[in-house]
């Protein structure tokens, strides 16, 4: 359990944290949760198409919170380092939010990789 919260730390610390998102008022005091929104340009092999594919990630100072994938909030993820690991559908999907990349396959019938950018 310990494991997954620092590297869920480490994710959250590749996140761009603001000074609005930290509650400055009182160090004791629950710090708001955050979110960031990267949108992803995928090109998707065989077929060479390009899809747009946004993912809001939802943190606090601790852990990443929440992934949604095109606006769909994901059953589960996973953290390892900076990479956040899910699922949506038949498509496995890994996002490495310090090199701001996307790469996913759809069971090994199609793959897929881009660059993201924050919005």
């Amino acid at each position: 359990m310990k494991a997954a919260i620092v590297t869920a730390a480490c994710v959250a610390a590749a996140l761009p944290f603001t000074a609005s998102a930290q509650n400055k008022a009182s160090p004791n005091a629950a710090s708001p949760a955050s979110e960031v929104t990267l949108v992803c340009e995928a090109v998707y092999l065989p077929a060479r198409t390009t899809w747009t594919r946004t993912v809001s990630i939802g943190y606090d100072k601790k852990r990443v919170r929440s992934v949604q994938i095109d606006g769909v909030p994901v059953y589960t993820f996973a953290i390892q380092e900076t990479v956040i690991l899910t699922a949506v559908d038949n498509e496995r999907i890994q996002i490495d939010t310090a090199a701001q990349t996307w790469s996913s396959d759809f069971r090994g019938q199609a793959t897929a990789m881009g660059r993201c950018e924050r919005s």
